[in-house]
C-alpha cells in the first residue's frame, strides 16, 4: 500500500505533466499547526531540507503557524538535520507533571515550560537561521482586538464565541476579533492578504522568541503572548486559529511579479482548512483557485489506518494516555517510524514521476 499522496491545483499539475518536479521549481514551502500531527511530517522534511533542496540555489520563502512555523525555523538552522531530529524528539517526549487534584496542566505551566524549551533549542542560532542565504522565513500569529485584546478568564471565552459566530457569518467578518500578523526574517510576504485582515512586521533577533511562542500559544491550553518588540499591543496567540492551514493566496502577492516557483506543501492531510474555526465548516475544507500552482504531499487515509490506533498521532493523545509517558511515546514513535515510507516514496517519485500517481487537488 501507498503511504504517500501526491495532489496538485490546475497550474501545478500542467506543470508536472510537462517538466516533472525539480527543486529549483519550488518558491513556496508553508506547514499547518495541527500539533501532533505534524510529527507524520518528519521525514518528509528532512528529505527536502537537506537531500532534495540542496541542489538548487534559489531564494525560498518558508511560512509556518504552530508547530509549523516551529518546523521551518528549524529548517533554517545551520545544521538543520540534527535541529529537525531533536525537534521530534523533543516534541514527542514532552510531559507536564500533574499537581495533586489536577486533570491536565495549567496554561501558565505548559507556557513556562515550552519557552524554556525554546531558549534551550534555539538558544545561539537565532542570528543565523533568520540571516539564511536561501530561506525567507515567515511566522503566522493571531492578534486579540476588541474582547480578545488581552487575555481575561470571562472576556476571552465571550470573545471566541463572537468570533466563532462572526467566523459562520463570513471568514473576513472574524477580522475585528482576530487580526493575522505574520512576522517575516526579509523579503515580501509570499501571498495576498485581500482576503483577511493581515498585518507584517520583522521579525528579528529581539523578538523571535515571543513571536514562535505566540504562534504556538493554543487558547486555553497556554497562556497568550504581549508585549511582543516591534508589534502593536494586544494578546498574540497560536497562528493557526486565523490560518489553520494556510489556505492562503498564493498566486497573489507583492513579490508575484519576480516569484513564478510551485508552492511544495507537506501535509497531514488533503483538505487544507482556512482558520481553526472552520473545521467543522465543511464546506470551506475544498480547494479554491488559491492553491492553483500547489503541490500537497500528504498521507494515504487508507495507510494512515495501519499506524498506532489506525490514527495520525494528535492531541487527544495527551488525555488518552495521560501521565502514560512510555505508552504514548511508543505509539508516536511508532507512527513516526512508519512515516519515513512517505519520504522514501516521495524521492522514488521525483526520480521517475508518473502523472497517474498525481491526484486533483
Amino acid at each position: 500500500m501507498k503511504a504517500l499522496c501526491i495532489y496538485a491545483g490546475p497550474q501545478a499539475r500542467q506543470r508536472l505533466s510537462q517538466h516533472g518536479l525539480s527543486a529549483a521549481d519550488i518558491g513556496v514551502i508553508p506547514a499547518a499547526a495541527g500539533g501532533p500531527k505534524g510529527l507524520i511530517l518528519g521525514p518528509l522534511d528532512r528529505f527536502i531540507f537537506n537531500e532534495w533542496l540542496p541542489t538548487s540555489q534559489q531564494a525560498v520563502d518558508l511560512v509556518g503557524a504552530s508547530i509549523g512555523a516551529w518546523r521551518m525555523a528549524t529548517a533554517c538552522m545551520p545544521d538543520s538535520q540534527a535541529g529537525l531530529l531533536r525537534l521530534e524528539k523533543d516534541y514527542i517526549h514532552q510531559h507536564y507533571e500533574l499537581r495533586p487534584g489536577e486533570k491536565f496542566p495549567s496554561a501558565q505551566q505548559v507556557s513556562d515550560s515550552f519557552r524554556e524549551n525554546l531558549d534551550v533549542f534555539y538558544g545561539g542560532s537565532i542570528e543565523s537561521l533568520l540571516t539564511h542565504p536561501r530561506y525567507r522565513l515567515h511566522v503566522l500569529t493571531s492578534r486579540g482586538k476588541g474582547l480578545l485584546k488581552r487575555e481575561h478568564a470571562v472576556l476571552s471565552p465571550l470573545g471566541y464565541g463572537a468570533a466563532f459566530l462572526s467566523n459562520v457569518i463570513h471568514r473576513k467578518a472574524m477580522g475585528t476579533l482576530l487580526e493575522r500578523v505574520v512576522f517575516s526574517s526579509s523579503g515580501a510576504l509570499p501571498f495576498g492578504t485581500h482576503d483577511y485582515a493581515t498585518r507584517h512586521l520583522s521579525l528579528t533577533p529581539g523578538n523571535f522568541m515571543d513571536v514562535l511562542q505566540a504562534s504556538c500559544a493554543i487558547p486555553f491550553v497556554l497562556k497568550s503572548v504581549r508585549d511582543i518588540e516591534g508589534a502593536p499591543s494586544g494578546a498574540y496567540w497560536d497562528g493557526g486559529i486565523t490560518d489553520y492551514h494556510l489556505h492562503l493566496d498564493w498566486k497573489t502577492s507583492a513579490s508575484s511579479a519576480k516569484q513564478s516557483g510551485l508552492v511544495l506543501y507537506p501535509h497531514f492531510q488533503k483538505s487544507v482548512v482556512p482558520g481553526w474555526l472552520d473545521k467543522q465548516l465543511k464546506w470551506r475544507h475544498k480547494a479554491t483557485s488559491f492553491l492553483d500552482n500547489t503541490v500537497v504531499l500528504a498521507p494515504n487515509p487508507e495507510w494512515v489506518k495501519t499506524l498506532p490506533n489506525g490514527k495520525l498521532p494528535d492531541r487527544q493523545d495527551f488525555s488518552t494516555y495521560g501521565q502514560d509517558l512510555q505508552s504514548r511515546v511508543k505509539v508516536w514513535q511508532a507512527a513516526v517510524s512508519a512515516s519515513e515510507k512517505m519520504a522514501a516514496e516521495f524521492a522514488a517519485w521525483l526520480r521517475e514521476p508518473q502523472m497517474s500517481e498525481v491526484q486533483d487537488l
